[in-house]
């Protein structure tokens, strides 16, 4: 039998009841199957009573197995709900294949941070990982996957919302966990993913000839940041507005060929630098021999990004996709497109009406060059193939 997914939203605002209305239209998208799991994204009035959206769920879909997570706003079924109360589902029916759920946490260890519950990713088809932000070490647990599960693609986002009380919200089968990140490894089944970058790259590429930790001394045997004011200079118009609004750097996680592509590069922030020096600091440990270009914030190119994106992966699956979960960054959605339900819409359209949920994360997370980070402006996408 094929994977099988179905999807529900809605914004009642009592969180038993949305949770059920929910639960009851995924439930209806699996054709009288079973579901074997269910993924839960909530936000507002649902996070003052996360176990009664939980209760509500479980009536409505009765799943083997859950997670999910509290978030700033939800999207689903074509639609995007960047605040108030809304509560999205997202149900499989997996056929062959199959789903382990896991639920991890991080404690202080003799000086060192030690994780514990999570599921070893080793060999699978692919993982779903939702952290609370303020106390999972996200960054340190992908860099020890990408050399213990090589190749094996984790997609996934911060959660973005808080319980009442200001307590983490994460969800795992029946109960409200308040720190760590909960996941689920799958194996048998068609998991594709996607990561949209919302930037577009301008100016050359420069590899650093120095550099130390997350300070840039050198691009291009040139003092760092006196390069890159040529470089800001040399910008047509367009492009100098687009670097007004935020100057980011790309950097290729993977040198080995001599054309790269906007998917090539990880995107991060530019936290300071010392004109006396002439040094940059940026969001990323770097090393001399990486290739890094100027990036910008741009709405055209991530709306030209994710169509392109998505339309390789629905080709791939030969046209028709089973469902896809999405992790859009909380700084997309209006702010970004000018325009509601844009990347809600955008996967309705390429994915030929696939059904699909997610939410506004606080960082998003999917591979680039083989290994999977956290990322900001982006759109990180999970389709499934049936």
């Amino acid at each position: 039998m094929a994977t099988l997914i179905g999807t529900g939203l809605s914004t009642h605002p009592d969180p038993r009841v949305g949770a059920i209305e929910a639960a009851n239209a995924a439930g209806a998208g699996l054709h009288g199957e079973r579901a074997d799991l269910a993924i839960v994204f909530a936000a507002g009035g649902h996070l003052a009573a996360p176990e009664a959206t939980l209760e509500g769920v479980h009536e409505g879909l009765v799943p083997p197995h859950l997670i999910g997570c509290g978030a700033a706003g939800v999207l689903g079924c074509g639609s995007e709900y960047e605040a108030g109360t809304a509560v999205a589902v997202w149900a499989a029916s997996l056929g062959e294949g199959s789903a382990r759920p896991f639920h991890a946490t991080a404690a202080e260890l003799e000086g060192m941070v030690a994780v514990t519950g999570m599921e070893d990713l080793a060999g699978a088809s692919g993982a779903i990982l939702l952290p609370d932000p303020l106390s999972f070490p996200t960054d340190a647990l992908l860099a020890d996957l990408a050399a213990r599960a090589p190749g094996v693609p984790v997609v996934g986002g911060l959660a973005s919302g808080r319980t009442a009380e200001g307590a983490g919200a994460l969800f795992y089968g029946d109960q409200v966990q308040e720190s760590g990140a909960v996941g689920v490894r799958f194996d048998g089944v068609d998991l594709l993913p996607c990561v949209s970058q919302g930037t577009t790259p301008v100016g050359p590429e420069m590899t650093i000839t120095a550099a130390e930790g997350n300070v840039i001394a050198e691009l291009a045997g040139r003092p760092a940041l006196d390069r890159i004011r040529e470089v800001i200079e040399e910008l047509d118009v367009r492009e100098q507005t687009l670097i007004a609004g935020g100057l980011l750097v790309g950097i290729v996680v993977e040198n080995g060929h001599a054309d790269y592509e906007p998917g090539d590069f990880l995107v991060r922030g530019v936290l300071g630098a010392d004109p006396a020096a002439s040094t940059l600091s940026v969001a990323a440990v770097v090393t001399p021999g990486q290739v890094l270009r100027l990036h910008a914030r741009d709405a055209a190119a991530a709306d030209r990004d994710l169509h392109d994106q998505l339309r390789l992966r629905a080709d791939a699956l030969g046209g028709t996709a089973a469902g896809a979960l999405a992790f859009a960054c909380h700084s997309r959605g209006r702010e970004m497109f000018g325009i509601a339900d844009h990347d809600a819409g955008m996967l309705a359209r390429q994915l030929g009406g696939a059904p699909a949920a997610g939410f506004f994360a606080s960082g998003e997370i999917g591979p680039v060059g083989g290994a999977s980070f956290i990322h900001t402006f982006t759109a990180t996408v999970a389709v499934f193939g049936g």
